[in-house]
């Protein structure tokens, strides 16, 4: 997930021996920071582990960060002018073959109430209780829906095609209001599931698939209460030691559950690469000055500038350099050789032994870190490897899946396979796995002393802290209990 390494001037004047954990501002460049409602804050692939589900591949994409529950009242609707898309590569060159191309449309009913002979319009999202069928909104103001577009080849050339309601054969899906509080929705869950819909998908006469897009409780955990007290951490200690403060936060969900045969098409390869971009027209790209250090080029195509991209969690956060991060958002994967050297000679574990080496951390001495160059843009030769040198979630859906209670949460690194860096499951920790990915867990001891610490932020995450069937993710915190 995207997360920001809190490092501060106090710990150089001696504190002991105490690692940063990523914090979840999730402002990780300049020109993002402004726009909330495009921020990708989470990308999850994997085989999906749902009972008589093996033959599919579930696919989430969290955008809007720290949303609290009582955020109203006009809440967490999503930007109607932005293009928010999920992209399949599946011949292993970096390009997208296959993306789903999600557009959002806010319908304000600008309900009103007869007060003394005159019709005044409410103040507020709804009059009174929502649902608890997906077609009951009279009470509600705001309406949310979207619809969901297939483009085969590159995303900007190729032509659209409407992915629709296998029951209903509609092309526009209705969004659930988010969880108000429990005196608007009495039981959000069902209610929520009354928005995952089986869709027909363009270009089979077979495959069926599933589409939620809707609110979340935040599936990642962290103690920022620490992080914001000095990183008040203890590295070594115990993974379950400190709470989850952002436990009580939300994030609004794009969630696809595609068959595995659908997403890799003819390629004859086993491996996708996926990750998630959200782009604005030029002109509304211009005007909110989304690119503000170091002026990057603008990737620019169909009128549509990209704002945002993610695949694998804290890349542009504790990777990529502060000059280059609004260019990262705005790239595409192919062009990533331009990142490498952020890669094979990264800067996070030099700087984490000059806060700490009088304590015992000493940072990879083994350059360029190839163990990095496997993780994060080639893939894992033997797991996930393809012929690009790209930054995408590489998924290896020949990897048969682990029920929840079988999952390890330090996924390739402990030997669960079916894990991150082969994609990412909720229940994976990749705070714990990346601290020790960049220490250099993968590297011989005598070049990465540090990497064999057991490196944690204290805050415990598995597969048992979500659900079992999609979308996986917790319904969401409610603004009032």
């Amino acid at each position: 997930m995207k997360r920001v390494l809190s490092i501060f001037l106090g710990l150089l004047l001696g504190l002991n021996f105490i690692i940063p954990a990523f914090s979840s501002s999730h402002r990780e460049a300049p020109g993002i920071a402004k726009m909330p409602k495009l921020d990708g804050t989470d990308f999850y692939v994997f085989n999906s582990y749902e009972s008589g589900k093996s033959d599919f591949v579930t696919i989430i994409a969290n955008y809007q960060p720290l949303q609290d529950g009582y955020g109203g009242p006009n809440f967490f609707t999503l930007d109607p002018n932005a293009v928010y898309e999920i992209h399949i590569d599946n011949n292993g060159d970096a390009v997208e073959d296959l993306t789903f191309q999600f557009k959002f449309k806010n319908t304000v009913k600008n309900i009103a109430l007869g007060i003394g002979g005159q019709s005044v319009k409410v103040p507020f999202f709804n009059v009174g209780a929502i649902g608890p069928n997906a077609t009951d909104n009279s009470s509600t103001n705001v309406v949310e829906s979207y619809t969901v577009n297939l483009i085969k080849g590159q995303r900007r050339k190729g032509a659209p095609a409407a992915i629709t309601n296998a029951d209903s054969g509609a092309a526009e899906f209705t969004k659930p209001s988010d969880n108000v509080g429990t005196k608007s929705i009495a039981s959000y869950e069902a209610y929520a599931k009354k928005h995952i819909y089986n869709v027909n998908l363009p270009g089979s006469t077979s495959s069926q698939g599933k589409v939620f897009v809707g609110q979340r409780k935040e599936g990642f955990a962290v103690d920022l209460g620490g992080v914001f007290d000095l990183v008040n951490l203890n590295p070594l200690g115990a993974t379950d030691a400190t709470p989850n403060t952002i436990g009580d936060k939300n994030v609004t969900t794009i969630a696809l559950e595609i068959p595995k045969a659908f997403l890799l098409g003819t390629s004859g390869s086993s491996i996708i690469g996926a990750w998630t971009t959200s782009s604005l027209p030029v002109a509304l790209a211009n005007k909110k000055q989304i690119f503000t250090i170091n002026a990057p080029k603008r990737t620019v195509k169909a009128g549509l500038v990209q704002v945002s991209r993610l695949s694998a969690p804290l890349v542009n956060e504790v990777i990529i350099g502060l000059a280059d991060k609004d260019v990262f958002n705005n790239s595409e994967p192919k062009d990533d050789a331009q990142f490498a050297s952020y890669v094979t000679n990264p800067t996070l574990p030099a700087i984490l032994e000059i806060l700490f080496s009088s304590a015992g951390y000493k940072a990879p001495t083994v350059f360029p870190r190839t163990d990095l160059v496997s993780a994060f843009l080639t893939g894992v030769d033997g797991l996930n490897k393809t012929d690009a040198t790209a930054e995408i979630m590489r998924l290896n859906t020949s990897i048969a899946a682990v029920t929840a209670s079988q999952q390890k949460t330090l996924g390739v690194i402990d030997g669960d396979n079916a894990g991150f860096p082969n994609g990412r499951r909720p229940g994976d920790d990749v705070v714990d796995i990346e601290l020790r990915v960049a220490s250099g867990v993968l590297l011989p001891v005598a070049d990465a002393p540090a990497g064999q610490l057991p490196l944690t932020d204290g805050v415990s995450i598995s597969a048992d802290d979500f659900d079992q069937t999609f979308p996986y993710l917790k319904s969401p915190n409610p603004g009032k209990s």
